[in-house]
Formats: C-alpha cells, structure tokens, sequence
C-alpha cells in the first residue's frame, strides 16, 4: 500500500503539479455522506484523501475538526465503522491513496498490529497518528513497513534539528509539514515563512522525501503559494466547513466543486488501485530515537510525552528551565523565602474526636486548607509562576475544576506582575461561582469551555490548545501531576512539600516513628503524589489514595480511573483512563468539580501497578458523610475533594488498633462547596442520615 502513495508523489511530479491531499473526518456530517464525499474528494481531483478517525479529545485540533470528531460519535462512528467506511469506499470506486490520520488511544485500546492489518485489508494505504513521539513512531513504523502500509510523520516549525532527521528516515512515502505552530483552522492568511521552513526540512532530511504543507490552506491562492515551495498541499479545517454548510444529499457534489475550485478544473489520470502488495522493503524496525532527559519521562510504563509535534517545543524549553531551576539554590531559596506568604510549614496535629469516633488508629491531620487561598494548590502555583519568570514569560495560563487551583495561579500571579488567564469548564463556573468571582477580583480572566461535558477534561484540552499558540508569552501552569513530561515530575517535585514536612511533624511529636499509614484524595494527583512521595521507600508506611465513586463503579457516574480504569494515552501521557470500547474518554461524574477528571498521574498509575499504593473509591454520599463527620466532629469544613480522603481514611483507621497512626491530608477547606452541598443534600442525605436543608429567609 505504501506503493500506491509514493507513485502518486511521483506522478505529480512527473506532471509538474502539486499533490492535493484532502482531510474529512469519518462519519461528518453523517455516516451516510461519508462515501459520496470521499467519491466527490476523488472526482474534483484530489490525489490523497486523509480520513480522520474521530476522538473525543483532540487536542491538537481547533473548533472545526474538534467540532466535526464530535459530531461523528454522536453518530455512533467506531474505528471498525471508520475501517468498513475504507472497504466501502474501494468497493464503490475511490481509488486514490486514503491515509488514516487520529489519535493513539483509539488505536492502542484496538491493538497496533490488528489496527494495522485490518487497515491494510479494508484498503487503507497509511497511518498519520498526530500524538506518536518518535521513540514510539519507530515502532509503530515498524508495524505499518511490515504489514505493508506507510506511516507519516508530521513535523513543525519547531521541530528540532535531531527530531527532523529521524522522521526524515521514518517517512517511508511524504512528510507532513505543519505550516504553523498551534491549532488546525483555516485562516485568511498563510506564513510567510513556508518556503524557508521546506527548505530546512529537505535539507535535514535528505530532500528526496516528498513534502506535503497543511494548516491554515483554504483557497486556490493558498495552494498556489504552498505549492510552490512543497511537493504537495493539504487542505482539511476548510473543507469540513464547505461540507458542514451544504444540504444533506449535496455534500459530495459540494466537495467536488470545492476541491475543482482549487484544482481551476484541472483535471488528471487516476491510479489503478491494486489491493494485494507486497511490504517494501525497509529498515524501519532498526530505527531508533531516544532523547536525554535528567529526569525519566517515564514511571515504569507509564508516562511519556504523546502531544502533537508542535506541542515538543513547549515541554522542550519547560523542561529546560525546570531542571535548571531545582538545581539552582537560589530558585529553591527563593521559593523558601514565600514560605510565610503561603502559610507554610502548615499545621499538624492530632484529629482527637474523629479518631474517638472510628474507634481504632490514632488519625492525624495535615492541614492544607489553612494555606494562603485556601489548599495545597498554592505550592505548586507559586513555584510555577517562579519558573515562568525565569523563562522571561509575561503572561501564565491555568486550568481549573474546583477552582482552587485557579484561584492559586491568579494569586501567584499577581503577586508577581504576570497577566493570568484561566480555562474552566462552564458546568464548572457554575458550581463554583465563589471561587470564579475570587479569580476575577484577582485580575485574572476566567474563559469558560463550552466543549464536550464543560468540566476539567475540557478545561485542561483547551489550555493546551491555547499554549502551543503561544509559547513566546505564555507559561501553562498545569495543575495537577498529570500531562506529559515533566509536567507530573514537576508538580509533584513542587507538592513533595506537604509530605516531607509531614513526615518531620509526625517524628517531632512521636519520638522520631513514622506514621503506619497516610491518606490522600485522589483526582488527577497533585496532593496524593505531594503527600505519598516522600514516603514511597518507607514501605512499613501503606499509602491509601481515596478516588472519586460518584454514583458507585458499577454505574457511568464516577470518576475512579485508578479502581476501573484501563491503560490509554490521555493529555499527553500513557496512564489508567476511563475509556469506553473503542478508546473514546468516558465522561465522568463526581459531587467533587476537582476529582471529575477520566485520567490520573502515572506515577499513581505506576504505584498501583506495583503494589505500593492501594486505591479505593468513595461514593458522593459517602464523600459526604466525610465532609460531615471533619465539620461536626472537628469543626474543620474540608473541601469535597478532602473529604473523599476523610471518609476513606475512617473507614481504614477502624480496621487498625489504637498504638497505630494514620494521617490524612486535608487538602482544601470547603467555603467554595457549600452551595454545592446544599443543592445535593436533598439527593444524598437521607443515605447517610443528614437531614440538612439550607433556606434562605424570604
């Protein structure tokens, strides 16, 4: 198959014109236009068709790709049903190379040598996979060349020195060159630099490899422009418009004039599309790239960097300017010397009526919601925004689910003169409109995301979207341990802070022991890998993280990844995620905004995968029971995301004996949830026997 593509390029050529390599997503507008429009595609003269396979959380595409995944599996669209739209197609006459172009997830949930052979079977000629790094590219290279089809790499303007010549030598057929960094989306405008940046690929790449320029083409004058500098043009975001605008019954006649508008009615032969090939030859499976990191990107095999090329250089120049800074004193003193600002070392003592109430382990509490805004957020928030000044960035971006972590780079922001702006899901502006109100009062602009299920999922696509625009300015400040490298080595170095003086507050009062067991809330993974850390070796030390269980595990209302999750790539890094069969992202549910999330930090992944922490799962009535039991017991209202832990760590402390110790850390104090509170009680009291109503006087 990968004979087909390279023949095409070389028939171009041969022609003295461009390759025209067409994007439709698969099942857009629906699954029943797909045929004509991928017919109408070859008819107006399109000599590559890129069929997208949808994913529910495409971060490297902007509103009208990401607008046409959705729409495609609200039609029901699988990956078999995209691999049967391919058969269809070569049985209804297209002939033209079809390149499958997607997500990695969709792919690893279906399994990497099947999803190659039943490509290669229902007639596809090659794989693009937007968030394969090249350590992984190479492999999945390996799998196409010997199964007979091509894989092509993308590459960016930023696209480092080392990274270009390695996928030069993946690039089996052509290379595809992202005209700009950021998002796809037509544009009025193209760079200026297109021929500049053709230049430097060829001469990384040896020049014989055909180029194929996409993002931002939408006109006839585009193609021009671009073809003069590339050996083909690729045309997606502009396309799915002109199919989205016209009549259900006329969108593959609509593709066909648009594409003979770019063409001029320029007509040419078609291939002979022959389905049985032999694998070329290759050298793909000895290729191999692996790239120095001082801190390992990977936590067993959890981890990594899956992001979209033009997102390497962001994690590049953070990653830098991370290690630079922990090994600087004087980044460390600094950060020490905002320690009273943020209210640190933070309290401990000992939580006398609940631990009389469980009635078994003496129970401690690590107060982090007597920090500087409330919870453990400010540390990591202050930290970042320290490493965003010693990158010379001006401007910080956050995403936030309950809002504390928005709050806390609002804070550190402006403390420090830097203009803040925070992606928030807009059912999560709703529920925590108090903490929404505290980020503006602040200076910082809150955006609400109105995508997919408008939540912390959401939120967290949208700010890496907008930082791969722009990265000259902007520093993201990602809030919990999740994210490609460094990002959860990062935070969690940042959060390490509530477990190492934990663990020294504990010995001070307990003739130097260690505690037998500490107890964390567990969403994405900030306050849990902050605590568990500095005690992973202590290993008479048994970590409990306490997961969000919604509506109960056995229902689609939760968010406990790490107790019902499976092995997925998601936001960048391979990890446990809820994921339904054919690898799309679960919505989520939890009482909790902060612990609505599908995925979870590989360092917990690779913690549960080895035994060394164990993970359970606390329903939102039982998180209220806990919210309950610190308010009424301790005076102490803890954050909903706390009270997962609270709830988990009585019911652990009831199975101990009163000469142990357990320690929770209560991460957030509850202000911000109390509306949230009083809406569910009338639900989810009478479960735990609290007949509670909030009225307000009329």
């Amino acid at each position: 198959m990968t004979t087909l593509l390279k023949e095409t390029f070389a028939r171009c050529k041969k022609e003295g014109r461009n390759a025209l390599v067409t994007f439709m997503t698969a099942g857009f507008p629906s699954v029943e236009d797909t045929i004509p429009i991928l017919k109408g595609l070859q008819e107006g003269g399109t000599d590559v068709i890129e069929l997208g396979l949808p994913f529910s959380d495409p971060i490297g595409d902007g509103p009208t790709i990401q607008e046409a995944n959705t729409q495609a599996l609200e039609n029901g669209v699988t990956i078999p049903q995209c691999l049967e739209i391919v058969k269809e197609a070569r049985d209804k006459g297209v002939v033209v190379p079809i390149v499958l172009m997607g997500y990695y997830n969709p792919i690893l949930n279906y399994g990497e040598e099947k999803m190659v052979q039943d490509a290669r079977d229902a007639g596809a000629n090659g794989f693009i996979v937007v968030d394969l790094p090249p350590e992984e590219a190479v492999k999945f290279r390996g799998v196409c060349t010997r199964i007979g089809l091509s894989y092509i790499p993308l590459v960016t303007p930023s696209t480092s020195d080392d990274r270009l010549k390695l996928l030069g030598q993946v690039a089996d057929s052509f290379l595809y060159v992202v005209s700009r960094m950021g998002t796809t989306g037509a544009t009025g405008t193209l760079e200026n630099s297109i021929p500049e940046l053709c230049a430097h690929v060829r001469k990384l790449t040896g020049g014989e490899t055909p180029l194929a320029v996409g993002f931002g083409i939408s006109t006839r004058e585009h193609y021009l422009q671009v073809g003069s500098a590339a050996d083909g043009v690729v045309i997606g975001s502009k396309l799915i418009q002109v199919v989205r605008e016209a009549a259900a019954g006329t969108r593959g006649e609509a593709a066909k004039k648009y594409v003979q508008s770019i063409l001029n009615n320029e007509t040419h032969t078609l291939p002979v599309y022959a389905k049985q090939e032999l694998p070329a030859e290759s050298s793909g499976d000895q290729l191999t790239f692996e790239e120095a990191h001082k801190f390992n990107p990977r936590f067993g095999e959890f981890g990594g960097q899956y992001v979209p090329e033009a997102l390497h250089t962001c994690l590049a120049e953070l990653e830098k300017g991370f290690e630079s800074a922990v090994a600087d004193p004087s980044f460390w003193e600094e950060f020490r010397s905002l320690y009273q600002y943020m209210g640190r070392p933070s309290s401990f003592h000992r939580a006398e009526r609940l631990t009389e109430h469980a009635g078994g382990a003496q129970i401690w509490l690590k107060r982090e919601d007597l920090n500087h805004t409330g919870s453990h957020k400010i540390n990591n928030a202050i930290a970042q925004v320290l490493l965003a000044k010693r990158l010379g960035k001006k401007k910080v971006i956050a995403e936030t689910g309950a809002g504390q972590h928005g709050v806390a780079t609002a804070t550190a922001a402006a403390k420090f003169g830097l203009q803040c702006t925070v992606f928030m899901g807009k059912e999560d502006v709703r529920r925590q409109a108090l903490n929404v109100f505290r980020m503006k009062i602040l200076g910082a602009t809150v955006i609400p995301v109105t995508n997919g299920t408008m939540t912390l999922r959401d939120a967290t696509s949208e700010a890496f979207r907008f930082w791969v625009s722009n990265l000259k300015t902007t520093h993201y400040v990602v809030g919990s341990a999740i994210g490609p490298h460094p990002y959860p080595t990062l935070v969690r170095t940042f959060q390490s802070v509530i477990g190492n003086e934990t663990k020294e507050q504990f010995k001070k009062l307990n003739d130097g022991k260690l505690p037998d067991a500490v107890v964390a809330c567990v969403g994405g993974g900030s306050n849990s890998t902050g605590m568990f850390s500095p005690f992973e070796k202590d290993l008479s030390v048994k970590l409990l993280g306490v997961e969000a269980g919604g509506d109960g595990i056995d229902t689609d209302r939760h968010s406990a990844t790490l107790t019902a999750g499976k092995l997925g790539v998601f936001h960048g890094v391979k990890t446990y995620v809820l994921q339904d069969s054919d690898g799309q992202i679960h919505d989520t549910h939890s009482v909790s905004a902060g612990l609505d999330y599908p995925g979870v930090g590989p360092e917990l992944a690779s913690w549960k995968a080895s035994g060394r922490a164990e993970f359970v799962a606390a329903t939102d009535a039982q998180a209220l029971e806990g919210f309950k039991l610190l308010s009424q017991l301790e005076g102490i209202i803890p954050a909903l995301e706390s009270s997962h832990a609270i709830y988990g760590a009585v019911q652990l402390a009831k199975t101990m004996s009163p000469d142990q110790n357990l320690i929770i850390c209560v991460s957030g104090r509850g202000d911000k949830d109390v509306q949230s509170v009083a809406e569910v009680l009338p639900k989810l009291g009478p479960q735990i026997n609290w007949d509670l109503r909030f009225e307000q006087e009329k």
